[in-house]
């Protein structure tokens, strides 16, 4: 899309968009000015207008924690309100359903479906709930790189302390070949053995994003299941779960989405939610149901409803 086409398409979305109703007044959009429409520059100045920075330096990592805009803020700290003055009678009348329908929301941006999707605290956690209770015997064998989260390693050396797992640690080149060479060096460690591959979508110490999907139907060839760390993917760059062909992904949502601190999410293939043991116990019963998985008890909610207002905000600038 055309920088211009997308200007264009920025004044559309914030016409449609209810979530921004009560704040266009306040950042005085001109959406249909000829001004705003051909300088860009000043249309940038108008959203930057929406961040509040430390006038001492300047932010250069957003991939830690992504500094949330004032518009989901203040939506943020209305949430933290209505949950506050309502207090138990939200928590148990109206905190499951909302959960739920933020979940479906965020289902929606990522490409999957709702009964495939759980709203989590951070990647790690997300991540740690698969390696963790994925059901491993003594023998089987994983597959990771060096270049991969060092949470997510420590993880994989505790179950192979726990469950005689033996991992196989690849490391991806910082200049491969081509898709074809990172798929091979995963290729080449697999035996009739192998149970699990994790890959990084995007390598945070790099910025390399890897060919998920094809590593993934090479996997499957083979029987093995692709566990996907999203980290750095979600609100960065447009990701569509479903066409990766992977099993299992996690992401965290206040880094590039610039949610409140303390929100991921946790997809499972539908066809592979049985199979995982929830490593915290919980009510729901149906192996199939993938809610069993994440049963942390009491946590801040209000982090949870402020994911739908980051959503609205990053649709209206627009992710592609």
């Amino acid at each position: 899309m055309k920088k211009r086409e997308f200007i264009k398409s920025f004044g559309n979305a914030l016409m449609l968009s209810p979530f921004f109703s009560f704040d266009l007044e306040n950042h005085d959009y001109d959406l249909y000015s000829d001004r705003t429409l051909l300088n860009d520059d000043e249309f940038w100045k108008r959203i930057r207008k929406d961040y509040s920075l430390k006038k001492d330096y300047i932010n250069l990592e957003n991939g830690y924690y992504n500094i949330i805009p004032n518009p989901t803020l203040k939506k943020f700290i209305e949430h933290v309100k209505t949950v506050n003055f309502e207090g138990s009678y939200y928590m148990r009348t109206k905190r499951t359903i909302d959960n739920r329908r933020v979940a479906s929301r965020l289902a929606k941006l990522v490409g999957c479906s709702d009964d495939e999707l759980v709203i989590t605290r951070n990647t790690t956690e997300s991540l740690d709930l698969i390696i963790g209770g994925f059901p491993w015997k003594k023998g089987d064998e994983a597959i990771y790189a060096t270049q991969d989260y060092g949470a997510m390693q420590q993880m994989f050396k505790l179950i192979s302390r726990r469950h005689g797992v033996l991992n196989k640690i690849v490391s991806i080149p910082n200049h491969p070949i081509s898709d074809e060479h990172i798929v091979s060096i995963y290729e080449d460690q697999i035996t009739s053995k192998t149970k699990l591959i994790m890959v990084s979508h995007m390598i945070n110490i790099t910025g390399h994003i890897l060919p998920v999907r094809k590593i993934c139907d090479m996997a499957h060839k083979y029987g093995v299941e692709v566990l996907v760390d999203g980290a750095h993917c979600i609100g960065h760059f447009d990701v569509n779960i479903s066409e990766l062909n992977c099993d299992y992904y996690g992401s965290s949502l206040h880094k590039w989405l610039s949610t409140p601190l303390g929100a991921g999410l946790l997809y499972v293939s539908k066809s592979k939610v049985s199979k995982i043991w929830p490593l915290l116990g919980s009510h729901i019963n149906e192996k199939d149901n993938i809610l069993r998985l994440n049963h942390i008890g009491t946590h801040p909610v209000h982090t949870d409803l402020a994911i739908e207002n980051a959503i609205d905000y990053i649709e209206m600038i627009g992710i592609k």
